[in-house]
């Protein structure tokens, strides 16, 4: 009799260490929505989930604090929350509005922190922060439905959280949308319980001796955002525009076309990962500078090419900081608008500025030096400063191309290159040669 309880008090305490071990296995993967939901927030979830699934966690814990954001964003991180294999909790820690609401009735167990609410899902446009037409609303109303009805949730409540005309008895009176305090939240459903925090709540679900992963982003993902930051976008673009000028100014030398390279794709490339920076703005921004190049090399002055080419190409770098849906910009809100046109037009603005600045004294640099020639070569010691022979001073020719204040002249049947003492002078125009400095005649119009 002794041997059999000693059989069974070492099975009993071997499975009870065994239990106990499988127990300690078990790991939790926890990661934060604190920011709005937009690219570089869905881009985030999506790391987050990979890297959940890939470590084969038993449980991922979400963080939540949000006002919400882009509702396409919202849909696809939803889409994820829903398809996923692993059990995912959600921890409102102070507010899960409007599309942090939408996402966390995604979510298979809602945790509410004391003082915290969930609710306020109505669309508003990107301008003045009105309510969105109709159609918005519809497609919001359906998502907040069918997301409730796969998590077991009541569906009603959940429409009448994005439409303030939806009745729910008890609950919503038709004069505003709903938005559950954490009691209020428990009572209808859409709160598994109140807690004070993470560890509170894998207490509850028996979780405490489990693994606790903190997702922490990877160095690349890092740089990236970074380089999303538009301070760091401002001082790219001044690099793009700046090394850009000097390359066409003192064109094959490389190292300005190679800075401005380097500065777009490290502008681009962060934007195109987070999914705002489309192919076509891409492509626009590209071709914007080629028709600048054209305009600079093949067609003298400044016309219709040299606008268009401003116009492509401080419009790619606008357009590819927004969320817009090629040219839909229902879901860019009036705050991205104006910092993305900000970033953009003070940075241009430096860039000139700095143009103006550092031309005369950039000769001066020592390190220029090995690229350019900056000594002066003067008449006096044979040093001729044109390629066209000093004869021609004094020629009376026509203006062939417009004259802005570079152009192209015609002297006797010959077509010149040639610029004014800054003045625009008409095609056809009479001019006089009154000086041969230069790769281009400087030219006066003709009073005679």
């Amino acid at each position: 009799m002794h041997r059999i309880t000693l059989l069974f008090f070492t099975l009993f305490s071997i499975s009870s260490s065994l239990l106990l071990a499988q127990e300690k296995q078990k790991k939790v993967f926890t990661f934060a929505i604190d920011q709005d939901i937009d690219p570089g927030m869905n881009r985030r979830v999506k790391l987050a989930l990979e890297q959940a699934e890939a470590l084969k966690v038993d449980v991922i814990l979400i963080e939540m604090d949000t006002y919400g954001g882009a509702v396409t964003d919202a849909d696809e991180i939803r889409t994820r929350i829903l398809e996923s294999k692993i059990p995912i909790y959600v921890f409102i820690n102070k507010d899960a509005a409007s599309a942090g609401a939408l996402i966390s009735i995604a979510c298979d167990s809602i945790f509410m922190a004391p003082g915290a609410s969930i609710g306020a899902a109505t669309v508003v446009n990107g301008t003045d922060g009105a309510a969105a037409p109709d159609k918005y609303q519809s497609y919001m109303r359906s998502m907040m439905r069918s997301t409730a009805e796969a998590t077991g949730r009541n569906p009603q409540i959940a429409e009448a959280m994005v439409d303030e005309k939806l009745v729910v008895p008890g609950i919503s009176d038709a004069q505003s949308v709903i938005t559950f305090s954490v009691s209020e939240a428990i009572q209808n459903g859409f709160c598994e319980g109140e807690y004070a925090s993470q560890k509170a709540i894998l207490e509850a679900q028996n979780l405490q001796s489990a693994q606790v992963i903190v997702y922490e982003e990877k160095t690349v993902d890092t740089i990236i955002s970074f380089f999303l930051n538009p301070a760091v976008s401002g001082i790219l673009i001044l690099l793009i525009i700046g090394g850009i000028y000097f390359e066409l100014q003192t064109p094959g030398i490389g190292f300005p076309l190679a800075l401005a390279i380097s500065a777009a794709l490290l502008y681009f490339i962060p934007y195109y990962l987070n999914g705002l920076a489309d192919n076509w703005e891409i492509l626009a921004f590209v071709i914007g500078i080629i028709l600048l190049a054209i305009e600079f090399f093949v067609i003298p002055g400044f016309g219709v090419f040299g606008v268009t080419g401003i116009v492509l190409t401080l419009g790619g770098l606008v357009l590819g900081m927004l969320p817009n849906e090629a040219f839909n910009f229902d879901w860019v809100s009036s705050t991205q608008l104006l910092k993305a046109l900000l970033t953009v037009i003070l940075a241009t603005l430096a860039a000139v500025g700095l143009v103006f600045w550092l031309t005369p004294k950039v000769n001066e640099w020592g390190a220029f030096k090995h690229l350019a020639l900056a000594t002066t070569q003067d008449r006096a010691q044979g040093f001729t400063a044109s390629v066209y022979s000093q004869n021609l001073v004094g020629k009376i020719g026509t203006v062939h191309s417009r004259l802005r204040p570079s152009g192209k002249i015609e002297l006797d049947g010959e077509i010149f290159d040639a610029y004014s003492r800054g003045d625009f002078i008409e095609q056809g125009e009479p001019i006089e040669v009154i000086s041969t400095e230069g790769t281009s005649l400087r030219v006066k119009k003709w009073e005679g």
